[in-house]
């Protein structure tokens, strides 16, 4: 079993990633910074020498080919990444994966920049940051397959029904914690108020903070009376009294690219068996996540130690119930549309698309996982 560790940007890449993502935002949202970047540690697979420009390294003392995945927050949506490392599969098949939280979009810039291999998140970011990029980013598997995050009202407050109606008089004139302008969780929300016809920008007040781990403090403090996110803050703020259960589940639009793997151009041209054998340890790991709820507990425990088994039994319970996770790793032209869908109805990025641009699944249909 591979040991982790956690290893924080240094203040040079942070600040580079801060100016790279800026610039992405300014000119693919119209402007509208996506709010403060952070780049707090993520998990590392055991200790070697630090990644180069490209997000890897040709071998660590031990002989493993080091990646470096970003994460725009730590999620138990992104088990099966987690499992890969605490398991070995990544070093079984010659990989040692250090996996960085970098907030605020940060994530995709970081792949942009050449700071990480790959990013985890949605194929809509990669769109908005393939304009103009000669280096494309393509999302190569697919791990979570449903719009992960939840509406939460803080406790004492609760719609009178589920009806679009009362979702509507409901959410009229609230503060929302939406994360990150840009982000999924942001756009999902915009996408629902639009749908129940309410304007993002007038029937309600948005903010927009860039760590989605915030959300349990802002509705803590009274600063939102709604805020939108994902598991574990989702048991978190449930046990600490917070709110009630969610009253909004966006897993509920069916299947969506919500969080896949994906790389550059260049790294599926020059080391397509390094994406190989990426791509079939993510799929190992599916498979047993999906497949063995008790083992699933107990890796989120190692990888969430601050979690009671109430907490973890419940945001394991969530994701089951909502087929969270992909079964296969593969990213069907179904949950790409509906992914660009909520981009273009949103206006956050309206260019057109292909699914072959953004989606390339020949290592899922070659993927070996034993």
């Amino acid at each position: 079993m591979q040991k982790h560790v956690r290893k924080p940007f240094s203040k040079l890449a942070a600040m580079a990633l801060l100016i790279a993502l800026t610039m992405l935002i300014v000119s693919a949202c119209g402007g509208k910074p996506a709010g403060t970047q952070g780049a707090s540690p993520g998990q590392a697979g055991s200790g070697g020498s630090a990644s180069t420009a490209s997000g890897s390294s040709a071998s660590s003392g031990g002989g493993l080919k080091k990646l470096v995945i970003a994460e725009p927050l730590h999620s138990v949506g992104y088990l099966p990444l987690y499992v890969a490392q605490q398991e070995g599969y990544f070093a079984e098949r010659g990989l040692e994966v250090e996996v960085i939280t970098a907030t605020g979009g940060a994530h995709v810039t970081a792949v942009v920049s050449g700071d990480a291999w790959g990013v985890i998140g949605g194929p809509e970011s990669n769109a908005m940051a393939n304009k103009n990029n000669k280096d494309p980013i393509i999302s190569v598997v697919n791990v979570v397959n449903r719009a992960n995050v939840y509406l939460m009202a803080k406790k004492g407050l609760a719609p009178a029904g589920d009806s679009p109606e009362d979702l509507k008089a409901f959410l009229q004139g609230k503060k929302i914690a939406a994360g990150r302008h840009g982000g999924t969780p942001n756009l999902v929300t915009r996408y629902l108020l639009i749908t129940l016809g309410l304007d993002p920008e007038k029937d309600v007040i948005l903010e927009e903070p860039a760590d989605g781990s915030t959300v349990v403090s802002l509705v803590q403090q009274g600063v939102v009376e709604i805020a939108n996110g994902a598991e574990p803050q989702v048991s978190d703020g449930i046990s600490k009294g917070v709110w009630d259960e969610p009253f909004y589940k966006f897993p509920d639009m069916g299947d969506y690219s919500y969080s896949v793997i994906s790389v550059r151009k260049s790294s599926i041209e020059n080391e397509p068996e390094t994406v190989q054998a990426f791509v079939d340890a993510i799929i190992q790991a599916l498979e047993i996540v999906n497949g063995d709820p008790e083992f699933a507990k107990e890796a989120v425990k190692k990888e969430f130690p601050t979690l009671d088994d109430a907490a973890v039994q419940a945001s394991l319970d969530r994701a089951y119930a909502d087929n969270l996770w992909s079964k296969d790793g593969f990213i069907t032209e179904a949950a790409l549309d509906l992914d660009m869908d909520v981009m273009h109805k949103t206006g956050i990025f309206t260019d057109p698309y292909t699914y072959d641009e953004l989606v390339d699944m020949r290592f899922v249909n070659n993927a070996s996982s034993k």
